[in-house]
């Protein structure tokens, strides 16, 4: 394939995959704006709420997201009988993970108030995470049945099913939240239920959609069986994934927790800001999610000048997108900042001060945030997880963590030194991902003759 050819299949591929998860995070900033009209401590609330949900929730995805290499390399294949087995372990996973943590959520309000956290923004907190918890399990049901149908290539249906649950979640907040047709007014708990009646819907309609679209997979048929081989293999992918994820999350949970050290006013701008980084950071996801479809393909079908062709082009895309967003983040941070705080809100000038401090550092990370997530989106391709998730750890939580606390209190930065941690972490992790990727990742691809079902093994070259 040519750099045309390679340029028109990430673009076809993840254009769709970019819609589905700027459509999925709008559920959440859904839930920000109208939390932020609804009231300060209540938008508080959710920043740590969302935080701790999220923290927990993406380790667990990913077992969803083993199945997005694993998928895409049996296709290279022709290996049905595989993709129908890692998808239903990983739905298995899924399942035992959400037993796992949901105690976690429902007594939340004791671990919050133990972090330093407020009386009342704990309390809310809980409220909100007893019942958006319980979403949980059919979101990550969602995960695992997206990625089987993005490894096939296989992505627009998903994109307009999370748009219509985007839509549906903002009118649900909107009654639910502020009490409208009669109902009750509910605040940061009708957040939570709205966001609840939305994955568990999401979920039916995907699953629905892929039993109908691929019967021949026969995906549901003997789910209950268990498969000791393919248990063991999605684990050890998906685990390390989870990891690397939650390495990255956990240490912006924790500075969300640091912000509530400071006061109201620095967390609730913090968590506007954070949207606004994240609506960002789904761009780079898409990307990074064809980066894997594309080297897991490539790995199926042994071809090393496929894999580095289409890298190339990959990271030129995120580089083009990320410059964009730091456009966009340095030219209208008012209108910005200004979408998610009422007018008649007292402290709305308080927040948009710390808000525009706060949005042109992250206009500062945006290339090695793109960078680093583009090249795990490589590696999860080849994969090749259990280093990456090394590397994670030493960035975000040997650099990114220290730096947040040296120089948010250590030198009295406060917020804006507490968000310099995170621009350290994130640097970090793109050198070391990068330099894995672009010195490794051609011999990750093996000989025709060879199965690289295991390239973690110690007789690689490359390991």
């Amino acid at each position: 394939m040519t750099y045309a050819d390679h340029l028109r299949a990430v673009l076809g591929l993840g254009v769709p995959l970019i819609g589905g998860h700027l459509a999925q995070f709008a559920i959440v900033l859904t839930d920000t704006v109208v939390l932020g009209w609804y009231g300060v401590p209540e938008l508080a609330a959710l920043t740590l709420a969302s935080s701790l949900f999220f923290s927990l929730f993406l380790l667990g995805s990913g077992f969803g997201w083993a199945v997005l290499p694993m998928v895409a390399t049996f296709a290279a294949r022709g290996d049905e009988g595989s993709i129908r087995r890692s998808t239903r372990m990983a739905l298995w996973w899924s399942v035992i993970y959400f037993v796992a943590v949901l105690p976690v959520l429902w007594f939340s309000g004791p671990v919050l108030r133990q972090m330093g956290q407020t009386e009342e923004v704990a309390g809310l907190a809980q409220s909100y995470l007893r019942i958006a918890g319980l979403g949980m399990l059919p979101a990550m049901g969602v995960v695992v049945v997206k990625n089987y149908l993005a490894g096939l290539e296989l992505t627009r249906v998903a994109l307009w099913l999370t748009v219509a649950a985007a839509v549906a979640n903002a009118g649900l907040n909107w009654v639910l939240v502020f009490g409208r047709f009669g109902l009750p007014e509910m605040g940061i708990q009708g957040a939570a239920l709205a966001s609840l009646a939305v994955q568990a819907l999401t979920f039916g309609l995907v699953l629905a959609y892929a039993l109908r679209r691929l019967p021949g997979y026969r995906l549901m048929h003997n789910l209950w069986r268990p498969d000791a081989d393919m248990f063991r293999r999605v684990f050890a992918l998906g685990l390390p994934i989870g990891l690397t994820t939650l390495a990255e999350v956990g240490l912006f949970a924790a500075t969300s927790v640091f912000m509530g050290w400071l006061g109201t006013v620095p967390l609730a701008a913090h968590g506007v800001v954070m949207q606004i980084g994240s609506a960002a950071f789904m761009l780079q996801l898409g990307l990074s999610n064809a980066a894997t479809v594309r080297a897991g393909n490539a790995l199926g079908r042994s071809d090393g000048d496929h894999l580095m062709r289409g890298a190339r082009v990959i990271a030129a895309v995120s580089v083009v997108v990320a410059g964009l967003s730091i456009a966009t983040f340095l030219s209208i941070p008012e209108v910005l900042l200004g979408a998610f705080i009422s007018p008649q809100e007292p402290e709305r000038e308080a927040i948009l001060q710390v808000g525009r401090g706060l949005l042109m550092l992250a206009a500062m990370f945006q290339l090695v945030d793109a960078l680093q997530v583009i090249h795990v989106g490589f590696l999860r391709g080849l994969h090749d997880t259990r280093v990456p998730m090394v590397m994670a750890a030493v960035a975000y939580w040997g650099v990114g963590m220290p730096g947040a606390l040296i120089f948010g209190f250590g030198l009295g930065w406060g917020a804006p030194g507490i968000w310099f941690g995170l621009v350290l972490g994130l640097t970090a992790a793109a050198v070391l991902l990068m330099a894995r990727f672009w010195r490794h990742g051609r011999g990750m691809i093996p000989e025709v003759h060879e199965t690289p079902d295991r390239p973690d093994r110690p007789d690689r070259t490359w390991a």
